[in-house]
């Protein structure tokens, strides 16, 4: 069986009634709105700064969550321009009375460094 990866978990949260679709799992849309908060939550840490999402690409979906699932977003930057930085985001959900767990999703997000006059700003220089 596959495992988490072996870092904190950019986030956690756990999938409520108001997060089901009609089929009483999670809406895929929340999925992918947690993922991008943990995009942007290991970005900005990087950048020091805002680094809103501007691309996400190569989603998956490889296990149902079930509503009060406790649900785990790992993110890693795995690239970086000069104003823009590339992060994969997995996510893995563990039975809410139980220690099941499986890899529920993953993808890629791409975020800009952004300075405080909303332009984009290397990713590792100073905030103009």
């Amino acid at each position: 069986m596959a495992e988490p990866p072996a870092i904190s978990p950019a986030i956690r949260a756990t999938a409520m009634a108001a997060d089901a679709n009609p089929y009483g799992t999670a809406f895929v849309g929340w999925l992918m709105g947690q993922m991008a908060l943990a995009a942007g939550s290991v970005a900005s840490q990087r950048c020091k700064g805002r680094a809103p999402v501007v691309a996400a690409d190569g989603f998956s979906f490889s296990a149902p969550v079930q509503i009060g699932d406790e649900v785990s977003f790992y993110a890693a930057i795995t690239a970086t321009g000069r104003t823009s930085m590339t992060v994969a985001v997995d996510v893995w959900r563990r039975e809410r009375h139980g220690d099941g767990i499986a890899r529920a999703a993953s993808g890629t997000f791409t975020l800009v460094s952004m300075g405080v006059d909303g332009r984009p700003v290397p990713v590792d220089g100073a905030l103009v």
